[in-house]
């Protein structure tokens, strides 16, 4: 032990700076391994599905004789082949792991093609003969709707009496309109290889954001209890939802082939069958009426939601819920109705995507307030600012949450300030009076989004952390990373909790024999959940330091410091790998669990009210864009957001969330246009005819800023969650564009989502 000083080492603390990615420096170099560039174990069959070819029909039988006739194949595995429960192990139980007697969508799964080499299995694939009796299929919601067809049974929520209100409202405006989905578009396919294992265990490495669910699933299908089966998932390339449910398919198709063949199935599916068989964001149709007064304050709003769910339920339930739940955004809803069916269509079935229904609730309401202001003439920011959440009255949601964080006009108004926003309105008007084809519109809004899984269940974490002799810190959590930085992000969680260089601290892959039970990496609650149980556990290892360093000293463990890679207490400082080492010595446990479930959080689903959420997170976005009227072309020209994350644990990663939030949301409202034809056929269904936002569709001005208040709440570090909500900052591009096609003489409330060219042009009348 050095002599006593007792001045402690002062370093940059980990949290709240902003640490390079942990696995950027691999990923620039190609090193990072994905599921697909593990070396496979020798015997490796590969799969390829055989999808229908139809939407709905009977299926009557199949021929396989000619694909299993090529030269490399080694056999084929249907419905039959399952060797526990035919119906996957989803929250509604009402999708086979493989068709059998009906087929319900184009693309889904009848069986698959094992063979020695993945393209083998793929040209062998088309060769199994379909023999299917074609029934009408049902692919509108509207269809759906009126068959009262649905995947799940209807909600309604109220509050107040909206019939009334809208009675003795000085205004009404009633319309209907839709918004379409989205692909999830990950940079890595769907991909799963399973590997059977001695006395009937299995290993299963799979591209997923829900590696228990994954576990769940495979033992189900496989009828061997849950211990059997270890998933493991180190990243995926991309995620957003579409592998929170339907990585799941994948891993069960393989394993039921493993099962049957005795050897490990890899099955990755090629972008083209990705579109066709997984499914997309909800696409929803809205009518409404809504009642104000001269202002614009709301009076009251009758609202029906219709999501596109398509043939199972898989989240739909939870997803058209979070919808319900967002539909107020910002904005206090005094005597609201609003009713939501849940439509099944012969369609792929409908998944999880960021926002998660919040995006296909904020919607409805921004496009409400916008199409008030143009009714009266107002300015459409003096509108929502009219109907904003107050902090001491007119501050209950409408499922009866109190907004206790409100910071909602603040944030507003200083970005209004920070963009220009009311000296840029007075510049676009006078623009677009001197120029007859360009026109340009502007539009500022806000977001308010619930953090926390609406089901009260799935609010828990578990991590590990161990210390190793030589002072190296592990630690596994149940979070999965997906390049959004959650293991950096929990590394420098751990660091500052053990006083150590984050440089010390490794997060290893996400593995369900290590952390089990463990919830999906969803509803932007990872760091919130994970990081807290890996800080719970490093606090663990970092109190039996403490209390074998007190002891050495003679003075109180709340005396010992942690920092800098040292340990002080009042008689000296000690290296962070001396301590270590002597506490191995004297047999300190230097590993530990951690625990969290998130406090305060209770809803009952039967009454439709409660606190779903741990608290809000917010931001507003200004957005102007420029329309070409003879061509129904734009652009998007300047875009400023302030965003709360509260005090950020990495701003880095933050403010790179928060621009690929908006980027992706901005494709939703814009150019990605998902078209069946009347067939169910997915005509959209590769690079060529789907199309995401490039680079240049990025603005050129494109300004982040954030906003400084930590989380009012008792969240890791102060910090808030910020995967989802920025998505959503992206509805501003959607109103600047109504806004520029008023400008020009057209038909804002006639404009559906998404805008495309087309779109445009239709409004103008064009």
């Amino acid at each position: 032990m050095n002599a006593p000083d007792h001045t402690i080492t002062t370093l940059p603390l980990a949290a709240g700076t902003s640490r390079v990615h942990e696995s950027a420096r691999a990923q620039v170099a190609g090193l990072a391994t994905y599921v697909d560039d593990m070396p496979e174990v020798r015997g490796t069959l590969h799969a390829a599905p055989v999808c229908s070819p139809v939407a709905r029909g009977r299926l009557r039988g199949l021929d396989a004789t000619a694909a299993l006739a090529m030269p490399g194949v080694r056999g084929f595995v249907g419905a039959a082949d399952v060797p526990g429960d035919p119906i996957l192990a989803a929250f509604g139980h009402d999708e086979p792991v493989f068709a059998h007697d009906t087929v319900q969508h184009v693309g889904q799964v009848v069986g698959l093609v094992l063979a020695d080499d993945v393209m083998t299995a793929r040209r062998a694939a088309r060769l199994v003969k379909l023999d299917i009796e074609p029934l009408p299929p049902v692919l509108t919601v509207h269809e759906a709707h009126a068959r009262q067809q649905y995947v799940l049974p209807p909600v309604h929520v109220a509050r107040g009496d909206a019939a009334a209100a809208l009675a003795r409202a000085p205004h009404v405006l009633e319309d209907s309109f839709e918004v379409g989905g989205q692909e999830h578009f990950y940079l890595e396919g769907q991909v799963a290889y399973v590997l059977p294992l001695e006395q009937n265990q299995w290993w299963v490495c799979s591209s997923t954001q829900h590696p228990g669910e994954v576990q769940h699933w495979v033992a189900h299908a496989l009828r061997v209890p849950n211990h059997a089966v270890t998933v493991e998932c180190r990243r995926m390339g991309g995620g957003f939802g579409g592998k929170e449910t339907q990585a799941g398919h994948l891993a069960v198709w393989a394993a039921v082939a493993a099962n049957k063949l005795g050897c490990p199935v890899k099955l990755r599916l090629d972008r083209d069958d990705d579109f066709q068989i997984t499914g997309k964001r909800h696409p929803f149709a809205y009518s409404y009426r809504v009642g104000f007064d001269g202002s614009g304050l709301l009076c009251g709003l009758q609202l029906t939601m219709l999501a596109n769910c398509g043939f199972s339920a898989d989240l739909s339930g939870p997803v058209a819920d979070r919808a319900i739940f967002h539909v107020d955004n910002a904005y206090f809803l005094q005597d609201v109705a609003i009713s939501s069916y849940r439509c099944k269509t012969n369609l792929q079935s409908h998944t999880a995507f960021r926002g998660f229904g919040g995006p296909q609730g904020v919607i409805v309401i921004e496009r409400i307030l916008g199409d008030i202001a143009r009714h009266l003439g107002l300015d459409p920011l003096d509108v929502r600012l009219r109907n904003l959440y107050g902090t001491n009255e007119r501050h209950v949601t409408h499922y009866q949450m109190p907004v206790e964080d409100n910071i909602l006009d603040p944030l507003i108004t200083t970005l209004a300030q920070t963009s220009r926003y009311r000296e840029r309105r007075q510049q676009i008007a006078a623009f677009n009076a001197e120029s007859p084809v360009i026109k340009k519109g502007l539009a500022l809004t806000p977001v308010k989004f619930g953090i926390s899984f609406t089901a009260t269940l799935f609010n828990q974490a578990g991590a590990l952390v161990h210390v190793y002799t030589d002072g190296s810190v592990m630690v596994n959590h149940g979070g999965t990373e997906m390049g959004q930085g959650l293991n950096t992000k929990v590394a420098q969680i751990v660091a500052d909790e053990l006083g150590v260089p984050f440089e010390r601290v490794v997060c290893t892959a996400a593995d369900t024999s290590k952390v089990p039970n463990a919830s999906a990496t969803a509803a932007s609650s990872g760091t919130d959940l994970n990081g807290r149980a890996a800080q719970f556990a490093a606090r663990h290892v970092r109190d039996n330091l403490a209390a074998f360093v007190a002891g050495l000293d003679g003075c109180g463990a709340g005396a010992v410091r942690f920092a800098g890679g040292e340990i002080h207490t009042p008689k000296g400082t000690r290296r962070w790998e001396d301590v270590v080492g002597a506490a191995y010595a004297n047999r300190i446990q230097l590993w530990s669990d951690g625990f969290y479930r998130t406090p305060k959080i209770h809803y009952d689903k039967t009454t439709l009210t409660g606190r779903p959420f741990y608290y809000f997170a917010y931001g507003a976005a200004c957005s102007e864009v420029a329309i070409d009227t003879l061509t129904g072309e734009y652009r998007v020209l300047a875009v400023d957001i302030l965003h709360d994350v509260g005090h950020s644990i990495n701003p880095a990663l933050d403010i790179g969330q928060i621009e690929g939030g908006f980027v992706q949301g901005m494709g939703w409202l814009t150019t990605e246009q998902l078209v069946w034809n009347a067939k169910g056929q997915l005509t959209t269904h590769a690079p060529s005819t789907y199309k995401i936002p490039t680079t240049g569709d990025v603005p050129r001005h494109l300004r982040v800023d954030l906003w400084p208040e930590a989380n009012r709440e008792d969240n890791v570090h102060g910090s808030k969650a910020v995967g989802e909500p920025p998505f959503m900052l992206a509805i501003s591009v959607y109103e600047a564009l109504r806004d520029a096609i008023d400008q020009a003489g057209g038909d804002a409330g006639s404009v559906n989502a998404p805008v495309t060219a087309e779109e445009v042009l239709r409004a103008l009348g064009g």
